[in-house]
């Protein structure tokens, strides 16, 4: 297989992927917390992770994905206080917390579609796996890693040596309510909650060893990823926001409860999206959603072409005018694609080598493996449709690339409905043209042109109409 070289946030450096499988790359997406709609800058990083995916399939590896639905335990404080965001979104809008999850789910799942972002393999919801967490806090508890507070089980991060790698943390200089709000009772100030204990009657409850509560929001990820891709795995993605906090301590959970050191070989996080130089985001307030894009007229595909241009490690600052300029372009490419002859049978039945142009091949994979390098990837696209190639085999090399790309570049012009008496007209002109008759052909497509026709002939006989 090609090489491939992905930036480790571990050890903040590009290194070659080694699958601990050969042939196989296990991946696990942090996923959406359901309470309200994703925006457009929480979108950017389920691209990044889809195109991370592509990359990973079209060099030929058999990629297991799992994606967690968290439906329960999120709290809207980073220091296990505060409200669970989906009571939150169950009083906004007076619905059962159940409602709530349900649909925000599938508005999510309906973005994925507009956006041509492969599903997961495997969905988990949070809430269809509190027997395992429950199970995975009493690991941690037998090794001693644990403590138990009045308003919760809690991890104590000072068993883990290793805690601050991630992230880079200055534990020494850290100082209490600098990270995280005061509680008292915490042995640590990056202690986190692995169970919480409901202060009052709440829609999402589980009875547990420790008391009846909810289970904490890190849990549910190594919880989850642990039981479907195992003790080791090769990738874990999420935000940069991410790092400080949630995966931080979802790698100590993990050590805790599998005594590896590394139990994700890869971490991987995309970049903010940003508007007016500020990050974008539900507690900002000027968070912009899918529906917002189309009502603007702006194509989700179109917006996934605008977030290729930057590289996922790269911010990237959000504008209504770089918008209609990416809808621009990406119309401008289509339009050139769709102009382009269809793969030659010969070559659809080749398959990809007979079918691809190699040189603007290896340029595509060496960027596409070069840390998911897509700003270069599309450049080595928009030369390959400049390019004097052969009509068919640029259509059948794009085809590939689409599979790492996800626009829809496969697109065919679009034939005007003509009415009987036009299609008669254009008939009679082809025939007269077998026949060899130039005259009454000519005059026959300035009858149609008249009528708002026009006919292209092609060297094979055949006819195009605009």
């Amino acid at each position: 297989m090609n090489k491939i070289l992905l930036y480790n946030t571990l050890n903040r450096k590009k290194q070659e992927f080694k699958p601990l499988k050969s042939g196989k790359a296990g991946l696990y997406t942090c996923g959406p917390t359901v309470y309200d709609f994703a925006h457009v800058g929480n979108l950017r990083t389920y691209i990044f992770e889809d195109v991370l995916r592509r990359t990973l399939e079209y060099n030929g590896y058999k990629v297991k994905q799992v994606m967690n639905i968290t439906d329960v335990g999120h709290l809207t404080s980073d220091a296990d206080s505060g409200e669970d965001k989906l009571e939150k979104g169950a009083k906004r809008e007076n619905k059962t917390v159940w409602e709530i999850a349900e649909f925000y789910t599938k508005v999510f799942k309906e973005n994925f579609k507009d956006l041509n972002i492969q599903e997961p393999h495997i969905w988990c919801k949070a809430t269809d796996y509190i027997k395992e967490q429950i199970k995975f806090v009493k690991k941690l508890e037998k090794k001693g890693l644990t403590y138990k507070t009045s308003d919760g089980v809690y991890f104590n991060t000072s068993k883990y040596p290793d805690y601050a790698k991630l992230a880079k943390l200055n534990l020494e200089g850290q100082k209490e309510g600098v990270r995280v709000e005061v509680n008292q009772e915490k042995k640590n100030p990056t202690d986190f909650a692995l169970w919480k204990f409901s202060a009052s009657r709440r829609q999402m409850e589980w009875k547990s060893p420790w008391g009846t509560g909810f289970p904490g929001w890190h849990l549910e990820c190594s919880a989850m990823s642990i039981k479907h891709l195992g003790k080791e795995f090769d990738i874990h993605c999420g935000g940069v926001d991410h790092i400080p906090v949630h995966h931080t301590n979802e790698r100590a959970q993990n050590w805790g409860t599998t005594g590896k050191d590394e139990s994700v070989k890869f971490w991987l996080h995309g970049e903010f999206l940003l508007i007016n130089k500020d990050r974008m985001g539900k507690s900002e307030g000027n968070f912009i959603t899918i529906q917002t894009l189309k009502d603007k007229g702006i194509s989700p595909l179109a917006y996934r072409y605008f977030l290729l241009q930057a590289h996922y490690r790269t911010k990237l600052n959000f504008s209504w005018e770089a918008l209609e300029a990416a809808q621009t372009g990406y119309d401008n490419l289509i339009r050139d694609i769709s102009n382009l002859d269809p793969p030659s049978l010969k070559l659809r039945r080749g398959g990809k080598e007979s079918g691809s142009l190699p040189k603007f091949e290896e340029k595509f994979i060496k960027a596409i493996n070069d840390d998911l390098n897509m700003p270069e990837a599309l450049a080595v696209l928009r030369s390959l449709v400049k390019s004097d190639s052969p009509s068919s085999a640029k259509r059948q090399t794009i085809i590939q690339f689409d599979k790492v790309l996800g626009l829809n570049l496969n697109q065919y012009k679009k034939e005007k409905a003509l009415s009987p008496e036009v299609q008669k007209l254009i008939d009679e002109r082809q025939q007269a043209r077998q026949e060899k008759d130039f005259k009454k052909a000519d005059e026959l497509r300035h009858k149609l042109e008249k009528q708002g026709i026009k006919i292209n002939d092609k060297a094979d006989g055949g006819y195009e109409v605009e």
